[in-house]
């Protein structure tokens, strides 16, 4: 996640941390100086865990993606689906992958799930095995958290062996 991308979210939670707190009541006797700093930690608090969770899953992709022995660049031939929602508020897509070669291969595919202003919120890492030629094949990602808002999804990255 980029600092600008962090930037954003802090500032999205301390915005909307301080118009909750500035239009609520407080616990200390009225004084709303004191919630709004609360509020503002608080909010402070979260955008940092969201970049540590996203620094994580990044790594955790990457990782992966490096594992994956004599792979060559085949994003050409993947596509990404619309975003769904599933029932603990993951984001999913449907990834169809497209041999061009003339043997069955395997591909590991980086779909990075982005909101509405296209930052990166989640990233996952599928494995679609013997994809025969020309053939289309289905598979699902699922961000590795509930993610909420007009999410979107594309190919960060896919391999080929």
């Amino acid at each position: 996640m980029t600092s600008r991308s962090v930037r954003g979210i802090a500032a999205g939670l301390l915005t909307a941390a301080v118009a909750s707190a500035a239009t609520g009541c407080s616990d200390d006797g009225g004084k709303v100086s004191s919630t709004v700093s609360g509020a503002a930690s608080a909010a402070a608090s979260a955008a940092s865990r969201g970049s540590d969770v996203m620094a994580s899953a990044t790594a955790a992709a990457q990782e992966k993606l490096d594992g994956f022995k004599n792979g060559v660049n085949a994003k050409k031939d993947v596509k990404v689906g619309a975003v769904t929602n599933n029932n603990d508020g993951r984001a999913v897509a449907t990834i169809t992958v497209t041999n061009i070669t003339d043997s069955a291969k395997s591909y590991m595919v980086q779909v990075n799930f982005r909101d509405g202003s296209g930052n990166l919120l989640d990233t996952a890492v599928v494995t679609v095995d013997d994809v025969e030629p020309r053939t289309p094949k289905k598979a699902t990602a699922r961000s590795n958290r509930s993610l909420g808002g007009d999410i979107t999804a594309d190919v960060g990255r896919a391999l080929r062996h």
